[in-house]
């Protein structure tokens, strides 16, 4: 082999490698805004930056009933069902034979791998996580690195009224792909069960989104906020 054609060779190895690099350093351009995705089977959540979507996301926010935080009596987990179990029946992906938290992985995740033998139990993807901005190459063996997260937190709707729906309501509302969202683990843990006054997505440029599809929830399922998270939701999506 010839110097001329060594050095061709690696040039080209480079392109190659910065190529690759690039594309994991670069989100990919695939998220979808709240305001075309209203059930919630699009991936991932667009930045809201345009002043006339901004003034649609905040004449939705208006349209939220407010009322005082009840008490979380009686609250658990398991009265919205079990935990990603695949039998809701009224939202999209309810009994396709797949857990809920493997379909939402696949929709948001890009690279899938599935199981061997499985076409639903994802085991490994990068996440582009819309809360925090990065890029994460995750795996199934460190699981907790990627949560999905529920937008309109359980323990909030139960406080809110949640707590006088029927078990079908809870499920449905606790598998909606609409309210939920695979993220940073670390950031899902900081939010807790908090609404958009006590906790907002670290990347700023995601905010006016994020409180869109909270409100999006919050209305699709008749759930009042409170007048701080009202309040809260407003002022990120100013013009």
């Amino acid at each position: 082999m010839s110097t001329k054609d060594a050095v061709a060779i690696l040039a080209g190895a480079a392109l190659v490698i910065g190529l690759l690099n690039t594309a994991k350093s670069t989100p990919a351009a695939t998220a979808a805004s709240p305001l075309g995705n209203a059930s919630g089977t699009l991936p991932g959540l667009a930045p809201i930056t345009t002043n006339p979507d901004k003034t649609a996301a905040r004449s939705l926010i208006k349209r939220l009933r407010v009322a005082g935080r009840g008490p979380s009596t009686g609250y658990r987990r398991t009265r919205y069902g079990d935990n990603w179990a695949d039998n809701a029946t009224g939202v999209p992906y309810a009994r396709n034979g797949c857990r809920t938290r493997d379909d939402l992985l696949a929709r948001d995740g890009h690279n899938i791998r599935y199981r061997k033998g499985s076409t639903c139990e994802v085991i490994a993807m990068d996440l582009n996580d819309p809360y925090t901005g990065q890029i994460i190459d995750w795996r199934k063996s460190d699981a907790d690195e990627v949560q999905v997260d529920h937008v309109v937190p359980l323990a909030y709707s139960w406080r809110m009224g949640a707590a006088r729906w029927t078990r079908t309501k809870r499920l449905d509302f606790a598998n909606d792909p609409l309210n939920l969202l695979p993220v940073h683990g670390r950031a899902n843990e900081q939010k807790d069960a908090s609404g958009p006054a006590g906790w907002l997505p670290p990347q700023r440029r995601i905010r006016c989104a994020y409180v869109t599809r909270f409100a999006q929830v919050a209305a699709k399922y008749d759930l009042p906020v409170t007048r701080a998270d009202k309040n809260a939701m407003l002022t990120q999506c100013a013009g």
